[in-house]
């Protein structure tokens, strides 16, 4: 097929063809264990409950599956090479503020943030109702309108750890943008 065939159906797509802008991708993943506590991080916000996450800043696991997806499509590495474990800095830290430091390495790049698409893997507690609250979150966070973040919850039917409430984990994707001749 060749472009010809295809039909042109938004600024953005017009924008990406005639050469004004190129995008990039990037995915972000994140696992961490749940344990016997009082409630844990996720997309910056407390979710309560008997279980908590184990971790060496908040364990957010979905803002740090955001941070990778962030710095893999800036080609900027990943978390562990920006805030390691070892480093008593980000020893209990908030996790926004990796999120924070992450968009601003994208914006140096000369990159600008389209949408995330994130999914959650979490037995319990159910997030329908956090969901809507987390992707105002992340839409804050980043600055971008949060009708381009979408935030999904999925189960895994009692299979595995994430299954047996032994683990909550993240999956991001996110779209980056750069003007033409951009080198990131």
């Amino acid at each position: 097929m060749l472009k010809e065939d295809f039909h042109v159906g938004s600024a953005e797509t017009s924008a990406m063809e005639s050469g004004l802008m190129s995008s990039r991708i990037g995915l972000g993943f994140d696992i961490h264990r749940l344990v016997p506590g009082k409630g844990f991080r996720l997309g910056g916000l407390e979710v309560p409950g008997e279980l908590r996450t184990e971790g060496h800043s908040d364990a957010d696991p979905l803002l740090h599956a955001l941070v990778d997806a962030l710095l893999g499509a800036a080609a900027r590495g990943d978390i562990g090479e920006h805030f390691p474990d070892t480093d008593a800095r980000w020893k209990g830290v908030d996790s926004r503020i990796f999120v924070e430091k992450a968009k601003k390495m994208v914006e140096e790049a000369g990159l600008t943030i389209g949408n995330v698409d994130a999914t959650v893997f979490l037995e319990r507690p159910k997030l329908g109702p956090l969901k809507k609250e987390i992707r105002k979150v992340i839409a804050e966070l980043l600055q971008i309108d949060v009708r381009n973040v979408s935030v999904k919850a999925k189960t895994l039917e009692g299979l595995g750890s994430i299954g047996t409430s032994k683990a909550v984990a993240a999956h991001v994707g996110i779209m980056l943008h750069e003007p033409p001749g951009a080198a990131p």
